[in-house]
């Protein structure tokens, strides 16, 4: 696994266990379909809540949210609508959600931002 995919993979770890404490139920971590991957499925009362996670480990490129564009939300949208076919008993209720992380040089938490309803 490549240094980039590792520090993703704790950035979702961290995002979860981040909506844990917060009261969400967690239901998938990484759906992959055509269109790409959806980090994490959660649930906050009747509303499903499609998260996408984006760690840093440096500001070298930016905020973490910044690589949030357009095309990525679309492409998060077409998987979330294949999500949706996959569980016709789902809600009807949800959104988009963006949790940035950015973390120190010993890899703990520097900064968490979540972004509710994005779209």
């Amino acid at each position: 696994m490549t240094y980039q995919k590792r520090i993703g993979h704790k950035g979702e770890h961290i995002a979860a266990e981040y909506l844990r404490v917060k009261g969400y139920r967690i239901l998938e971590q990484n759906y992959h379909t055509r269109f790409g991957e959806i980090d994490l499925v959660a649930q906050e009362g009747d509303s499903l809540v499609f998260v996408e996670v984006k760690t840093r480990t440096n500001m070298e490129f930016g905020l973490p949210e910044a690589s949030v564009t357009p095309a990525k939300l679309e492409k998060i949208e077409n998987a979330i609508l294949l999500w949706l076919q996959d569980h016709p008993d789902s809600h009807d209720v949800w959104r988009i959600d963006v949790i940035a992380i950015l973390l120190k040089k010993d890899k703990t938490v520097e900064d968490i931002q979540h972004f509710i309803n994005v779209l």
